[in-house]
């Protein structure tokens, strides 16, 4: 089991109002899997994501990453966590718009002290494998927006992480784009990768080997 998060619960402090976005959520991902998590906007699906991807903590409940209580460790020590298991695909890309292709792949490598020289190799080689190799000097603006989502993520992959997070990966795509985006993910997870992803698309989410609903912050199985 890679992940598994157990009555996980999240509210939100507003001043003198308690908001309640999750409820009593429970969430176990095989090794391997590919799982999308379906739901409108409000619906909690970015916050459950937040909380997988050690960007948040929920209020209540219980994380395991790979066996691991994630939730007992400190924000230096969570952040290792998200660097050496988690690779992350934005909506909007969130790459650094004056910074090459080879550049904004290499940005994790710089995080983990991997030396110049490596990080050229293998940011060159995470390129390729998305089909980019004759991309790597090219800025964002020089890139269609199916290629900078490729960008993002070789980026994502870039140190190997156990799970792809990805939040709404075709939003920002045309429907060739995101069809040809989705043959990647299915590579990806072809390859060992375990992939979560959110979409508020049927036709995204029919890619994925199991789909959960999430509603009002309360997820159910299909």
């Amino acid at each position: 089991m890679i992940l598994k998060l157990d009555h996980i619960n999240k509210d939100y402090n507003t001043g003198k109002l308690i908001v309640p976005v999750l409820h009593d959520v429970s969430l176990h991902v095989e090794e391997g899997e590919y799982v999308a998590i379906m739901g409108p906007s409000g619906s909690g699906k970015s916050t459950l994501m937040n909380i997988i991807g050690c960007l948040d903590r929920p209020t209540s409940g219980t994380y395991e990453l790979n066996g691991e209580n994630v939730l007992n460790k400190d924000d230096r020590a969570m952040a290792d966590v998200r660097l050496n298991n988690l690779g992350f695909v934005f909506q909007n890309f969130q790459l650094l718009a004056k910074q090459t292709a080879l550049d904004n792949v290499a940005l994790p490598l710089v995080y983990a002290g991997v030396k110049k020289r490596e990080r050229i190799r293998r940011a060159k080689e995470a390129l390729g494998r998305v089909g980019l190799a004759d991309r790597v000097l090219f800025t964002p603006s020089q890139l269609s927006g199916g290629q900078k989502q490729r960008v993002a993520i070789a980026r994502a992959m870039i140190n190997n992480p156990r799970v792809l997070l990805a939040d709404e990966p075709t939003g920002a795509l045309d429907s060739k784009s995101s069809i040809q985006l989705m043959e990647l993910f299915q590579e990806l997870n072809d390859s060992g990768v375990t992939i979560v992803m959110i979409t508020h698309s049927p036709e995204i989410a029919s890619y994925a080997g199991r789909i959960c609903d999430i509603f009002d912050g309360v997820i159910s199985e299909r």
